[in-house]
């Protein structure tokens, strides 16, 4: 029987559309559940308005997000339970992770909306069906304990990985907040 992976990494070619929407999507799905982030092949492109405006439509926040790339997240990849890629480029990339490591992977061939419609309620129904798409893979889980769509069998050690990533981001965070703090007020307008 499948069982749900506490660490999962969404994958698409510039982390800029698909995989920050399937980030978000599951965060706001399963919420502190599984340790979820996205990576694209190249990081070239900033997070696309269209992605935010659809996934704000459904209460998903993506304003903060920042592309990143697999070579950026460095050895951090091994610690995923499971890749999901969501187009064919980030899949070649994904296998090949995979294959050096005993990470589970997983394809969802998901529509790129960047290229579609002239106008811009035309994009808008683009990313929207992207949207849904990514939507419906893991709405699919719903049987079994929303596990199906991983498919993946327990591996040792991922509690304490998912635990290595929440504390990664908590520093992160916290290092954040500090340098907020130490900027004065006159400079930030507060």
């Amino acid at each position: 029987m499948a069982r749900f992976p506490s660490s999962v990494l969404f994958c698409c070619d510039h982390n800029a559309v698909r995989s920050p929407m399937a980030e978000g999507l599951m965060k706001r799905l399963y919420g502190t559940r599984s340790y979820v982030q996205s990576a694209g092949v190249k990081s070239d492109l900033e997070i696309d308005g269209f992605s935010i405006a659809v996934c704000h439509e459904i209460g998903v926040e993506l304003d903060r997000h920042r592309a990143r790339t697999f070579e950026e997240l460095g050895e951090d990849v091994a610690g995923f339970d499971l890749i999901v890629a969501l187009s064919p480029a980030a899949r070649a990339a994904a296998q090949s992770l995979a294959h050096e490591t005993e990470i589970e992977m997983d394809y969802w061939p998901i529509d790129d909306p960047t290229g579609t419609g002239e106008t811009r309620d035309a994009k808008l129904d683009a990313y929207r069906q992207t949207r849904d798409q990514i939507r419906r893979h893991m709405a699919g889980a719903e049987i079994d304990d929303r596990a199906d769509m991983f498919r993946i069998g327990r591996k040792p050690g991922c509690e304490d990985r998912q635990y290595k990533h929440r504390q990664k981001d908590q520093r992160a965070d916290d290092r954040r907040r500090i340098a907020a703090e130490a900027i004065p007020h006159h400079v930030t307008g507060a």
